[in-house]
């Protein structure tokens, strides 16, 4: 992703070479008490980031996303943040209440702004929600088909898959790939290791939100094998990094959950 789209405002540049030394690439130096691009970068941002001057730009990029830094609303005490991944739980009961567009959007946002390597930026979120009916229509159509590749890629998951699907064949509602949400959110990533981590901060945002959530890997192993699946997602050829089941919850927790000891070194 090397280009040379950075563009450095020669009047509003003070000099101060800040960019300079924040830039990973050593992309910027500062010629007669400016700064300039000596070469093309991975327009990671960090020099838009760090200028005081507001005289780095990306035209390319959504410069109207670029916020300037106010510390009460940009940092999260340790103890919240620690409390919020202590209380969260894998939602497995939801409420028959859709996740509006406007809260799937800041969900999103925060997958979108998660680092990725290289800056590669390469995610694609699919949200299925009001199409989520035809969806699982054509899932359950499918399942023989997937049963039939897991038998000859993975079949440890064949015996579980089959009991699942032939609970859902007697009641509709028991449902144990998809636990009746209201909304399927599936991330693409050529990286697995990025779309991992825009998981983890799409999973929080949505329980700011108010909305939980559950990695559904059971999901992504069989959405992944059916062609008609990820042709219906717009997603052929494109590696699933995780199938995320959104809504309200349905259930109330009263406290954390205990964790056995950590398996912790300091070195």
């Amino acid at each position: 992703m090397m280009n040379s789209a950075v563009i450095i405002d020669e009047e509003q540049c003070i000099g101060c070479g800040l960019c300079v030394q924040d830039c990973p690439g050593n992309a910027i130096v500062l010629n007669e008490k400016k700064a300039a691009v000596k070469w093309p970068c991975i327009t990671c941002g960090h020099c838009v980031a760090i200028c005081p001057s507001e005289a780095v730009s990306i035209p390319e990029y959504d410069m109207a996303g670029v916020e300037t830094y106010q510390k009460d609303s940009f940092t999260v005490s340790p103890e919240n943040f620690l409390h919020a991944v202590k209380f969260r739980r894998s939602i497995r009961s939801y409420k028959d209440t859709p996740v509006s567009r406007e809260v799937l959007e800041q969900i999103i946002e925060a997958g979108r702004y998660t680092a990725t390597a290289k800056n590669a930026q390469a995610c694609t979120f699919v949200a299925v929600q009001t199409r989520l009916p035809e969806f699982k229509e054509l899932f359950w159509s499918e399942f023989p088909y997937i049963l039939e590749i897991l038998r000859e890629t993975k079949p440890d998951y064949v015996r579980a898959f089959t009991r699942f699907y032939d609970k859902w064949k007697k009641d509709p509602k028991e449902d144990t790939f998809f636990f009746n949400a209201p909304c399927l959110l599936i991330t693409a990533a050529d990286n697995p290791l990025d779309g991992g981590l825009a998981a983890a901060n799409m999973e929080n945002m949505a329980v700011a939100e108010g909305a939980g959530a559950l990695y559904s890997g059971y999901l992504q192993r069989t959405v992944s094998v059916s062609p008609k699946l990820m042709e219906w997602l717009g997603l052929e050829g494109r590696t699933l990094a995780c199938c995320m089941l959104l809504g309200y919850p349905a259930v109330k927790y009263q406290r954390t959950a205990p964790r056995k000891t950590g398996d912790i070194r300091f070195l």
